[in-house]
């Protein structure tokens, strides 16, 4: 199995043992406006349940006017301010675009490193097409010393980085990895990510060369999928791989909201509940059975919140999305 470990240990176990029971799955969303601060809230969770934060499209290099010092400008080039949201975390999801306009390793370790750097042993990344650049990613692999794509364990919770860089299509080695490594784990709750979404109403738009991952992610039950790419923050309801609208579909997140800078939104896609144009991180609290979701703003007054069960647990009867 091509899995990556981190620098350090987690505390959380690798055994696999997916639940058999099938409770009703109950959803709340809330949007709502809150006040931002500085230390790193946690949702209600039981103890020992991790929490995680994610978010790509993150830095700017020195050679960037707007890099200001790594200070940033209030519209450009906001890492050394997103950073300090994430301190708090237990491991850190990146979604690809680490580094403006393009990874070096020097610009790795110039800005990267002294400001999102500083969670290093506990980050997942994924790369990029800033990080892959004209070098093949040779920065991006160098810093993080991770293989193209990989998967781990999370307390109750099997996550799996993908590659949205090289060959993804149905039946490349990429998406048989996938299949593979969906069909070996036992874990009740999955979650995937990569670089460039699915279904995004921002600049890029949706991109539908990514639909086999989906196929074989929905095809087990995945709960989350998170990408980046569009800078600004999207969160669809749960969804097929064609963009239905399902009880026991794939909830998306895109959160291109790391500090880079941030995009507005074109074509609005079917499914698509909440969006905001503004700097900051997801927070993700791992249950065993569940998952709560908090956006944290950089600044200002946006968040988005809510829970939902794992779909390995909600075979028997659902209830929509409120």
């Amino acid at each position: 199995m091509n899995r990556f470990k981190p620098d350090c240990p987690h505390r959380w176990s690798t055994q696999l043992a997916r639940a058999q029971v099938f409770p009703l799955l109950a959803v709340i969303v809330l949007v709502m406006s809150a006040p931002s601060g500085a230390a790193f809230p946690r949702a209600t969770a039981a103890p020992g349940d991790p929490v995680i934060v994610t978010a790509g499209d993150i830095a700017c290099a020195t050679t960037i006017a707007a890099y200001n010092g790594g200070n940033g400008t209030a519209t450009q080039c906001r890492q050394k301010h997103t950073s300090e949201l994430i301190l708090g975390a237990d491991a850190v999801l990146t979604l690809g675009d680490h580094v403006y306009p393009t990874g070096t390793l020097t610009q790795f370790n110039a800005v990267y490193e002294p400001t999102w750097g500083r969670k290093k042993s506990v980050t997942y990344p994924t790369p990029g097409d800033h990080d892959y650049g004209s070098t093949g990613g040779k920065g991006y692999f160098a810093y993080f010393g991770v293989k193209p794509y990989y998967s781990f364990d999370i307390g109750s919770w099997h996550f799996i980085s993908l590659n949205s860089e090289i060959d993804h299509a149905e039946g490349s080695a990429q998406e048989q990895w996938l299949r593979d490594d969906l069909a070996s784990t036992s874990k009740p709750c999955i979650g995937a990510y990569w670089g460039t979404p699915r279904f995004s109403s921002g600049r890029h738009g949706s991109n539908a060369t990514f639909k086999p991952f989906w196929d074989a992610l929905y095809e087990a039950r995945t709960d989350l999928v998170l990408s980046g790419d569009d800078h600004d923050y999207e969160r669809f309801a749960k969804q097929t791989p064609d963009g239905v609208a399902s009880a026991d579909g794939i909830r998306q997140f895109v959160v291109g909201t790391g500090g880079r800078s941030l995009y507005g939104f074109k074509t609005i896609q079917p499914n698509s509940e909440v969006r905001a144009k503004v700097f900051g991180v997801l927070q993700l609290t791992l249950g065993v059975d569940h998952y709560e979701w908090r956006f944290l703003p950089e600044s200002g007054s946006f968040q988005d919140s809510g829970i939902t069960t794992c779909n390995a647990k909600t075979n028997v009867a659902t209830t929509p999305d409120l």
